[in-house]
């Protein structure tokens, strides 16, 4: 699959299944911001400010969901993160390599 960044993209979304897409810029709270999917040019309004290279929801993601970018299962959701929020370690917790996770199967 190829992919380029399309000029006008506020944000970098690379996957399909993908929760999240990862500001080009500094983005400020309540700016609508674009990035491009499969369905062409999509709009999110930033529910906080997010900084360069960070995540931003672009689906509404429950507490206990795993949190996908560029395709991948980053982490899970601690609390549920609605569209436009700022998605960080403050909302997500990492799940590789966590030994308390892996007696239960989801590492």
């Amino acid at each position: 699959m190829e992919h380029a960044i399309t000029v006008g993209a506020d944000a970098l979304y690379m996957d399909e299944r993908d929760h999240v897409a990862t500001a080009l810029r500094e983005i400020q709270a309540g700016e609508t911001i674009s990035y491009r999917s499969a369905a062409g040019l999509q709009d999110v309004t930033a529910a906080n400010d997010i900084p360069f290279g960070h995540k931003i929801a672009v689906t509404n993601i429950e507490a206990g969901d795993d949190v996908r970018k560029y395709g991948e299962i980053i982490g899970r959701a601690v609390t549920p993160i609605a569209i436009g929020q700022h998605v960080h370690v403050h909302n997500i917790e990492g799940i590789r390599g966590r030994g308390d996770l892996g007696a239960k199967g989801t590492n």
